[in-house]
């Protein structure tokens, strides 16, 4: 396994832009960049690097999703301090009238 992990890591490096997730056009791939003459370890290569994407892909919409869940909380929490100060806002009297004790 440590062979196909280097030889993908290599033509990854060099061609990364080039392969998807999808392990039939990625066989196509590797079949035009490099000479693989075993059927088996060309199919393994093109599982292993499928696999990579994969787990590069998910992990990058994982990532997203937690900041995206970060910034609803964020603005539920602005929201709440907003309404908060809009009610303590409106228990502030608006006019207030000063008695000075003295009668006219």
């Amino acid at each position: 396994m440590d062979r196909i992990k280097r030889l993908s890591m290599q033509v990854l490096d060099q061609h990364k832009n080039k392969f998807s997730v999808d392990f039939a056009d990625n066989k196509k791939i590797l079949d035009q960049l490099a000479v693989v003459r075993s059927k088996g370890l060309k199919n393994e290569m093109a599982g292993y690097i499928t696999k990579l994407l994969k787990r590069e892909k998910d992990y990058l919409l994982s990532k997203e999703s937690r900041v995206r869940e970060d910034v609803e909380i964020n603005e539920d929490e602005m929201e709440q301090d907003s309404e908060q100060q809009d009610t303590e806002e409106s228990e502030i009297p608006q006019e207030i009238t000063i008695d000075s004790g003295e009668e006219s």
